[in-house]
């Protein structure tokens, strides 16, 4: 019975992607009926967790912290892909599409995944445990690449309004490469055994006990998470007018749509930090969080840079006074919360607080 409830696990999280994509290729650009947009939905839905099955079959495969790099940056290039996209068809009104996503992206992260993870870990083993160095490491590059890439366009005087001038961008984009790839070097590298879950006593678990799966099956996992990605962010695109709809009906703001399609977009990154953080690897869950700020501010910013080359409207960057202060309250909880290496369920709650407050910002600004 065992072996072929397994056997059924790997076969729907290899129909799923591939469903995914060719239901992708049938309603891509076309307006959708309310019970397709019910049956992209339900296919959105496995697609997000088939991309966690394959992701952690990938993680399982190569280790830590390579398994969560991966998810982290597939998800983060797809994404940019779609914001690019988004920016090249919708003129003037996509000219904060960067901004808002980014924004999002880290506030979802760093508050709403972090603070969930540190929530479950302290609930189910009484105290969660991380390695200050690493997280605090990648907590950091966070506060460096938002603050340079969504801070500064607010206060410069080169160009008129919350944007950079072509310079300032340039250098923008250079600085959040530059800093994403020391990162990703020291987190695969040099100082891998700061981004490797320890135990209850401070010990670095280098290895699962539990033999891992064959490259051939990595191999195959990698392909159809891409599959899923894909999916997941085409089919988010897919739905969104009927999100833009509903949004406008109740009245709130049009930049609620994109925290929305972000928590579609980072849902697969949700499950699976949560899914580490229930084996009481926490760490990986930190890695997942961190990492996936990191890739979104340091991939989408250069992305947006090159393609502004060709894109007429504006590029708007700076953030307001309010989601200022939220980013740099983000970053001092953030701050005491990693410091110790070890939280609990007020850290956990601190943090979810904060993703409550930026969602009800969202909706009543």
């Amino acid at each position: 019975m065992i072996t072929r409830l397994r056997a059924l696990a790997t076969q729907w999280t290899a129909v799923v992607p591939v469903l995914a994509v060719v239901l992708l290729a049938l309603t891509w650009g076309r307006d959708l009926p309310g019970v397709v947009v019910a049956v992209v939905t339900l296919v959105l839905a496995g697609a997000v967790l088939a991309a966690v099955h394959h992701a952690e079959v990938i993680a399982h495969r190569v280790g830590e912290p390579f398994g969560s790099l991966v998810l982290a940056v597939a998800v983060t290039i797809i994404e940019v892909a779609l914001i690019v996209t988004l920016m090249a068809d919708g003129g003037d009104k996509s000219a904060t599409l960067a901004r808002d996503t980014v924004f999002a992206a880290v506030m979802i992260t760093c508050n709403g995944i972090i603070g969930l993870c540190l929530l479950v870990g302290a609930l189910r083993h009484r105290v969660a445990v991380f390695q200050s160095e690493g997280t605090g490491a990648a907590l950091a590059t966070v506060a460096t690449l938002a603050t340079l890439s969504l801070v500064l366009p607010t206060f410069t005087t080169s160009k008129q309004g919350p944007e950079f001038s072509t310079a300032q961008l340039t250098f923008a984009a250079l600085a959040s490469l530059v800093l994403y790839g020391l990162f990703v070097a020291t987190q695969t590298v040099r100082h891998r055994e700061y981004f490797l879950p320890i135990t209850r006593k401070g010990e670095v678990i280098d290895s699962e006990d539990a033999a891992g799966p064959s490259t051939r099956a990595a191999q195959i996992s990698l392909g159809l998470l891409a599959l899923a990605l894909i999916g997941v962010v085409g089919l988010a695109k897919g739905v969104s007018p009927t999100i833009e709809s509903g949004v406008e009906s109740a009245g709130m703001p049009h930049s609620v749509v994109g925290v929305i399609i972000a928590l579609l977009v980072l849902l697969p990154e949700t499950i699976a930090a949560v899914r580490a953080t229930r084996r009481d690897r926490v760490q990986t869950s930190l890695n997942l969080a961190l990492g996936s700020a990191m890739a979104s501010i340091g991939l989408t910013i250069p992305a947006v840079a090159v393609a502004s080359v060709w894109l007429s409207g504006p590029l708007v960057l700076g953030l307001g006074p309010t989601h200022m202060v939220l980013l740099a309250l983000t970053v001092i909880v953030g701050t005491l919360t990693v410091v110790p290496g070890r939280a609990t369920l007020l850290q956990g709650g601190v943090h979810l607080v904060l993703f409550a407050a930026y969602l009800e910002l969202a909706v009543t600004p």
